[in-house]
């Protein structure tokens, strides 16, 4: 990949998509540069879609670029030129980006989820093909590794779900199940159009956690399917996801009105613990795949793979100079997040 692609695509996943950026430091640069280009081109697939108002149009565009991409003749823009050498280079199946583009066409449809088992439907396109298509990056093709990459995606956008309750009803969407909502007395219409915390809306948000963190335990196992290399990078980001559920906890579950943000300290220690957690399989790794996951491992097992890719661990002393640097840049973050709120803040009053 042309280097300035991959500066680019860094670039706009440390200003946007901090949580990942963070996590794919862990990982060798043989995954962390097409991670970067993955992961770049999913992002302006959901911007292109939130902007454009959840358009059809806009959906339509983004299935042009994925076929021109997969065509080798991508459009000039670093994230397309990107994209188009990592699905060739890791045999990505088109199966999968497809999958996250139509779980977009549903957000753009108002598409509404009765129960958990539909909103697995939509967490499996734009979480669990992405959880499938890295580990296609990490050399990682066996079922078993996939289903647990799978279960990982989908237990993050439960996590984002319960923590954007309130941000995602003041745009018109709800994704929490809404035959929990009406178990807990609450009528999903009505609430939408006037969304308010409660008590029973916290036992739901409740809920959601506690699947997600079934799924966050299932994948503890599955680490040690991926190559040594790569462990450190994923127990990041299971554990930064993880961590947003406990500090929506902490703050009594009340994800209508604040956003839970996980401290740089707190993400910082979680880093740090990151290559020191254990990797040993167990009973969890071998659980099937989720029924609404299982199309994306079996469009895998069709498709001829490539060479697998040289992921070597990083030493100890090259972790520790990461994590310093990664310090560093969250306190960086931090401050130019409180630059703006006080610039915010001054202008209103």
């Amino acid at each position: 990949m042309h280097a300035s692609d991959i500066a680019a695509c860094r670039a706009m996943l440390r200003a946007n998509s901090r949580t990942f950026f963070m996590a794919s430091m862990l990982l060798p640069s043989s995954v962390r540069d097409p991670a970067c280009a993955l992961y770049a081109f999913c992002r302006i697939a959901d911007d292109e879609v939130d902007l454009n108002g959840g358009r059809l149009e806009a959906i339509a565009g983004l299935r042009e670029r994925l076929r021109l991409a997969y065509a080798g003749q991508p459009q000039p823009q670093a994230a397309d030129r990107a994209l188009a050498e990592v699905v060739a280079r890791f045999s990505v199946p088109r199966a999968l980006p497809e999958a996250l583009i139509e779980g977009f066409e549903w957000d753009a449809i108002g598409r509404r989820y009765e129960s958990l088992a539909e909103l697995h439907d939509y967490a499996a396109r734009v979480a669990g093909a992405v959880g499938a298509m890295m580990a296609l990056l990490m050399g990682a093709r066996s079922a078993e590794a996939l289903e647990r990459a799978c279960d990982l995606g989908v237990a993050m956008q439960l996590t984002n779900i319960a923590r954007d309750v309130g941000e995602d009803a003041r745009a018109g969407r709800l994704y929490l199940p809404r035959d929990w909502m009406r178990d807990a007395g609450i009528d999903p219409d009505e609430w939408l159009a006037a969304p308010v915390f409660s008590a029973p809306l916290a036992s739901v948000i409740a809920r959601l956690l506690q699947e997600a963190d079934v799924l966050y335990d299932r994948v503890a196992g599955g680490v040690a399917r991926l190559p040594a290399g790569c462990r450190p990078g994923i127990n990041a980001a299971r554990s930064l996801y993880a961590e947003i559920g406990r500090e929506l906890e902490r703050g009594g579950l009340n994800s209508v009105a604040r956003r839970a943000v996980v401290p740089a300290w707190r993400k910082t220690w979680l880093l740090a613990r990151a290559p020191f957690m254990s990797t040993r399989a167990d009973g969890n790794a071998d659980i099937p795949a989720m029924r609404q996951t299982r199309f994306l491992v079996e469009a895998v097992a069709l498709t001829a793979s490539s060479p697998r890719p040289t992921t070597a661990a990083m030493r100890w002393w090259q972790i520790g100079t990461r994590l310093g640097w990664l310090v560093q840049l969250f306190e960086r973050l931090e401050q130019q997040d409180r630059g703006i709120v006080g610039r915010t803040q001054s202008g209103a009053g």
